[in-house]
């Protein structure tokens, strides 16, 4: 799992993402920060959170300072980790820029204005806005058990029957709800993005992050994303970084997006992805479905403060906090979804954001 987790490119096809000619230099705290908190009835710290979780990298930082950065189980700083599902952030920030491109006139614009291939479909009609929000109201089990729509789905595009995306998203086609009315976490509606997206910009996902993003931001590494048997990337997972560039990622997400001198993604995209959800919204925080409230393939933190996280399976994470502009992120090879090394690494990050609140 660690091997996969770190060399996802040695594994599947993929497309590569260059670095930055000139990268984005980052400085070093003279010490490291030292971080002590409270989880259950325990007292912990920085190095026993590492001695008891699965962590393949951490890193913390300020602007654009690094206060921790430390690697385990022989990974090191030119490692791509695996992001699986914060790719899904990536593909969210890609359709805000195309809007400012004039690629994509509207996220109101259903899919099939950009994918005509779709006409007809229920992901077709569904509006860009929906997909978004995690709310196409298309059925769709993500469950990680037996059936799950979500393994039909990988199996569609990467297993042994490699369909065309189109096909394989076409597979599901039966509405359970109006679109942008129930939230329900769904790989296929990240699929329909990233479909909207290629479509309407004609590049790949892959070109295009490179020269939106990926460059622009100062990227020190190349990155890689897995693709389909067409060559669509699968933008709901699978993009692997080093550490330290996806903390840029997350300084840029923290300056609401700008970076490097340039204002990369635009500002109200961000602040419109990102913004704290009001109570009674099907997109805010519902304890039976939903723990953390959600914007624009992005998981919001609960509460009044703009603070929010990208989230892969298995513990990947970014946490960005744009009031005091920290970003914390963390790889790793939990075997178990949710288990307490989660609400442990929330606490971290919250011990962290008080020390910079009482500055």
């Amino acid at each position: 799992m660690i091997g996969n987790f770190s060399h996802a490119d040695q594994l599947a096809p993929t497309h590569t993402i260059a670095a930055a000619e000139h990268p984005l230099p980052l400085l070093r705290a003279p010490s490291e920060i030292s971080v002590k908190f409270t989880f259950g009835t325990e007292t912990a710290s920085l190095s026993k959170y590492l001695d008891t979780n699965p962590t393949t990298g951490l890193l913390i930082a300020h602007n654009d300072t690094i206060l921790f950065e430390h690697y385990q189980y022989g990974r090191t700083d030119r490692d791509r980790l695996v992001s699986q599902s914060m790719a899904k952030t990536l593909t969210g920030m890609m359709i805000g820029i195309a809007i400012s491109e004039g690629a994509i006139h509207s996220i109101d614009d259903t899919v099939e204005t950009y994918v005509p291939e779709l006409k007809g479909t229920e992901m077709g009609s569904t509006p860009i806005r929906a997909l978004l929000h995690m709310a196409s109201g298309i059925a769709f089990t993500e469950n990680f058990g037996n059936p799950d729509d979500n393994v039909h789905l990988s199996n569609s595009l990467l297993g042994p029957e490699k369909l065309d995306p189109i096909t394989a998203v076409s597979r599901f086609n039966k509405r359970v709800a109006p679109p942008d009315t129930v939230w329900h976490y769904s790989n296929l509606d990240t699929e329909g993005l990233s479909l909207v997206l290629t479509h309407a910009t004609h590049m790949s996902m892959a070109d295009y992050l490179q020269t939106r993003i990926w460059q622009p931001m100062g990227a020190e590494a190349s990155a890689n994303w897995q693709v389909d048997r067409t060559g669509q990337e699968v933008g709901y997972c699978c993009f692997s970084a080093t550490l330290r560039d996806y903390a840029r990622f997350g300084m840029l997400l923290a300056h609401d997006g700008a970076l490097n001198g340039r204002q990369i993604i635009p500002r109200q995209w961000l602040l419109d992805a990102t913004q704290p959800v009001k109570q009674g919204s099907f997109l805010a925080v519902n304890h039976e479905t939903n723990p953390w409230g959600y914007g624009y393939q992005t998981w919001l933190m609960p509460g009044p403060r703009r603070t929010f996280f990208l989230d892969g399976r298995a513990g990947q994470r970014i946490l960005v906090d744009p009031t005091t502009h920290l970003v914390l992120v963390h790889t790793a090879v939990r075997a178990k979804p949710g288990d307490a090394g989660s609400a442990e690494l929330v606490e971290l990050w919250s011990s962290v954001l008080k020390q910079f609140q009482s500055n």
